[in-house]
């Protein structure tokens, strides 16, 4: 049984797409999804520091992004944590536990890495 597309018509009075149209389609599908993925990069690139106006490499914006993300984790957990030295609740701030043990960890990094430049 034919099913009824819109204003009556059925699959069946729908005329069938050539080969060369299905490929049209398969190739601007694909261009939109790699412009998508494109301007998704540069925006991504905007927000990191130090990737703003460089030559786009999506390798480069992941890893720079990741580090971001990881010291902005680490920042948040130390100011967590001089909240609740201080015996303030931070309660509406707290993150997941996967999260916060990221941050942990991240923050834990940190610290290493800023003992090691010292020599330390």
């Amino acid at each position: 049984m034919d099913a009824v597309l819109s204003a009556g018509i059925t699959t069946a009075d729908k005329p069938r797409l050539s080969e060369q149209e299905k490929k049209n389609n398969h190739i601007e599908s694909e261009q939109k999804r790699r412009r998508a993925i494109r301007e998704g990069f540069d925006e991504l690139a905007e927000m990191i520091p130090g990737c703003k106006g460089q030559g786009r490499s999506e390798a480069v914006v992941l890893e720079a992004a990741t580090a971001h993300v990881k010291q902005l984790l680490a920042e948040r957990y130390q100011l967590m944590t001089k909240v609740n030295e201080r015996g303030l609740t931070v309660e509406r701030w707290q993150l997941d536990d996967a999260t916060m043990q990221f941050a942990r960890d991240a923050a834990q990094q940190e610290m290493e890495e800023a003992e090691a430049k010292r020599g330390l």
